[in-house]
């Protein structure tokens, strides 16, 4: 899945150039209050490392690719903050605990990051752009295990770093394409009650965000 998403992305950036090639070159580019939207299509990819109390193992999360939209806003040609908002939503399994694989339920993330970034070329077809900030993650939509012994789920939410860096590729007037990848630090400490007691979960999530879309600037 991740393969063919990347392959995708890599074909419409090329598209995207040829496109770009025939761009206006009068246009001045992103000037001190332009405000850039977007919507991507973005893969979640949780970078999952775990501790688990009693029952061991490692917990592991699917990825997921969701719908994605954004705001950027310029205090300089340069200089902008980026505010991104997106639903994701993941399977939970325990693998390798002394009970076998055991399947924990599903969970939806809000993830809101807010990034500052730096532009490097601001006026060019071409403006590729670097970004770091911060992310607090909201985990709602528990579904628990579909194991009897497993009769409660809940997850903390968490507040994290986050590191980016992309590229918007002017295609005609107002328009563009964006490539944008993320890093995300991300911890929960999941607690299941059991019919044993509670099984306590410390959980490194750390996803990439790899998204791909179109842009239109005001």
């Amino acid at each position: 899945m991740q393969k063919k998403i990347l392959t995708g992305i890599a074909g419409l950036s090329l598209l995207a150039l040829m496109t770009a090639a025939r761009a206006e070159e009068t246009d001045t580019g992103f000037q001190p209050g332009s405000i850039l939207v977007r919507v991507r299509a973005l893969d979640v990819d949780p970078q999952v490392s775990s501790s688990v109390s009693v029952v061991q193992g490692s917990v592991h999360a699917s990825n997921n690719v969701v719908p994605e939209i954004d705001g950027t806003y310029f205090f300089t040609p340069n200089l902008s903050a980026e505010l991104i908002a997106a639903v994701t939503y993941h399977t939970v399994k325990d693998e390798g605990s002394v009970a076998g694989n055991l399947p924990l339920g599903s969970v939806r993330l809000l993830p809101p990051t807010l990034t500052a970034q730096w532009h490097f070329l601001p006026q060019q077809t071409i403006n590729p752009y670097v970004g770091a900030g911060i992310n607090y993650t909201f985990f709602y939509g528990v579904k628990g295990s579909s194991l009897p012994i497993i009769y409660s789920t809940h997850y903390s939410d968490g507040v994290g770093a986050a590191l980016q860096a992309g590229a918007d590729i002017r295609l005609s007037g107002n328009w563009y394409f964006n490539v944008d990848v993320k890093k995300l630090f991300l911890e929960t400490d999941v607690t299941l009650g059991t019919a044993v007691g509670q099984v306590k979960a410390k959980v490194n999530l750390d996803p990439w965000l790899v998204g791909a879309g179109f842009g239109y600037r005001f």
